[in-house]
């Protein structure tokens, strides 16, 4: 079809179509599930693509999991070719193999055909509660090859010709500690594939074939030519930034992520090399979860509401040196590998902030924290997933937001009533730290703090980050509050743990786990901020008295509530010439 017979008011009723179907699987998917991991922290994405696997909508779901689809649908292409029939469904979890991002990570694809014709393909993939590996939960840090994360699924059909393969399912079944989960997400997975399959469908009959096809391929051009659009804004130049990865075991050594960020009229390139290698660690980060930060951080730019379908990526280029960091080669394991991710977005910020400060976001709290836990209670074997997550840094003009997901993340924290219901932990303590947030004319977002009782005997793993490299303040704003893993034994006797720890932890009855995330990154001069402001926050109990005058130089009357401004003038004056 040519440009000038898209009818503008036909593309939007398509595109928005083509959304509501994909945000319908998610919903299906969320009402479906088993898993506390799926159901209630919502670790998974949906997606739409079209007869020649490009992604066409994706639900609001998960950003940092972008950019998967696109190369699982390429091994697709490649592996099935023509050897696609009316009723299969796909199955597959190997980053290496068939472009997932870590075994946990399991991809249902269905093709959709419509009157014998291979119209679209519905995409899913969710975290699963447990998929084998030396742990519960298959995510440990200290696994030095995947084979030791748990079981590696080729992209292998699990249904053909609509009949399931049982062969894929008991294979499935035998290799976790959680079966009823696993299965019950699987067939959520496969529910929200038939939805997609009923939408696109629909789409097919009411406007054809060849017309949609038409549609779809003007819904890629505009994307494209929106981020284009938005890409030109920027002003040429070569943009350089390094944030770090904490580093594992007792003694961490810190590890680059390094990134060069190249603006060229309308096209972006965004390059990896000087990222620390790989390790011998599960940290290791498939390319597709880097490329999927890096398209994120990239539209957080965009003032426009451009089409979430493959057209968009057009104009960006991702590259990485194989066996660096985010992109290893195959053995390295890679269960722990969203620590990684998320530092790319903040990489990528950092160098986009040199650009476009009044757009770019200051360090948020690092990424989900994860608590893997399981034993036997009652004669029954359980798996706690438990991902935290917490705050953003600051913007210009806003401060950061409490209680919410990474920017680079869409999921949840999981209500304390569901963990308790389910598992044998209790959760004594979930809230916000006072003065943890970076101090900044806009202050960012407070740090969380989530403590946990193990009811019964278990082992337990972690991945956290943000300690000795707290997240970034940004245009004169200082960082966040570190983050702390804390383990205190009934007797008051306190470890505090390594943030990704070689090893797992004996954790008896009674004991308790303290986890506190990193505070956001502030933004502007702390000076600036309106004492008012600080005020605020004294009140609802964001920072204290103390921290009010040593970060802000605000100082309080007798009464403790109100400012009093003479003093805070000189408190300001003196921090001001100290700064000098």
């Amino acid at each position: 079809m040519s440009a000038a017979s898209i009818d503008p008011i036909t593309l939007e009723v398509i595109r928005n179509a083509l959304a509501s179907t994909a945000d319908e699987m998610a919903l299906i998917v969320m009402r479906s599930a088993y898993s506390p991991v799926v159901r209630d922290i919502m670790d998974y994405s949906t997606a739409l693509c079209d007869a020649q696997g490009r992604v066409i909508a994706q639900g609001l779901t998960l950003p940092i999991q972008l950019c998967s689809f696109p190369r699982i649908m390429r091994y697709v292409q490649e592996r099935f070719g023509a050897d696609l029939n009316p009723g299969d469904i796909l199955i597959a979890n190997d980053p290496y193999g068939s472009g997932g991002q870590h075994l946990p990570d399991i991809y249902i694809l269905k093709p959709i055909f419509v009157d014998a014709a291979l119209a679209g393909f519905a995409a899913t993939v969710a975290h699963h509660t447990d998929i084998g590996g030396i742990v519960p939960g298959s995510v440990a840090i200290y696994s030095t090859e995947i084979q030791q994360e748990g079981l590696r699924l080729p992209l292998v059909k699990l249904y053909e010709k609509g009949q399931p393969v049982d062969a894929v399912m008991r294979i499935i079944e035998a290799n976790t500690r959680s079966p009823v989960e696993v299965l019950g997400d699987i067939r959520a997975q496969i529910a929200a594939c038939h939805v997609a399959e009923e939408g696109l469908t629909a789409l097919v009959r009411r406007y054809g074939a060849g017309l949609l096809a038409g549609y779809i391929e003007a819904l890629h051009d505009h994307a494209e030519a929106l981020m284009r659009e938005t890409i030109r804004a920027l002003p040429d130049g070569v943009y350089r930034a390094v944030d770090y990865i904490d580093g594992f075991g007792e003694t961490p050594v810190p590890l680059p992520i390094a990134v060069t960020v190249t603006v060229a009229g309308d096209r972006l390139d965004i390059d990896f090399t000087g990222t620390a290698d790989q390790v011998a660690a599960a940290i290791n980060c498939p390319i597709s979860l880097p490329e999927s930060a890096s398209f994120c951080a990239v539209r957080c730019l965009s003032r426009q509401d451009i089409p979430n379908c493959e057209g968009y990526l057009r104009p960006i280029t991702v590259s990485a040196p194989e066996g660096c960091l985010v992109n290893p080669r195959y053995p390295a394991a890679c269960g722990a590998r969203g620590v990684v991710g998320y530092r790319v977005f903040d990489a990528i910020m950092q160098a986009l902030a040199q650009v476009v400060p009044e757009r770019a976001i200051g360090g948020s709290e690092g990424g989900p924290y994860l608590l893997a836990a399981g034993g036997v209670h009652h004669g029954r074997p359980y798996v706690l997933n438990e991902m935290v997550v917490g705050t953003w840094g600051a913007r210009a003009g806003k401060d950061g937001i409490e209680g919410i997901s990474n920017p680079a993340a869409n999921i949840s924290n999981q209500p304390v009533e569901m963990i308790e219901t389910d598992m044998p932990v209790e959760v004594l303590a979930y809230g916000l730290v006072a003065d943890s947030g970076g101090p900044g004319e806009f202050r960012g977002g407070l740090a969380f703090v989530r403590e946990f009782r193990f009811l019964a005997d278990t082992r337990f793993t972690l991945r956290g980050d943000r300690r000795d490299h707290p997240p970034y303040g940004l245009e004169g704003g200082a960082p966040g509050a570190p983050s702390a893993h804390i383990l205190v034994r009934p007797d008051g006797a306190a470890r505090s743990l390594p943030t990704m720890p070689m090893e797992s932890f004996p954790a008896r009855a009674g004991d308790v786990f303290r986890l506190v995330g990193a505070g956001g990154g502030g933004y502007g001069d702390p000076l600036n901020r309106a004492p008012e402001r600080v005020a605020d926050d004294l009140r609802e109990g964001k920072v204290s008295r103390a921290g009010a005058e040593r970060d802000y130089g605000v100082v309080f009357c007798a009464d403790g509530v109100t400012v009093d401004p003479a003093a805070t003038s000189a408190r300001r004056d003196q921090l001001a010439r100290s700064r000098a």
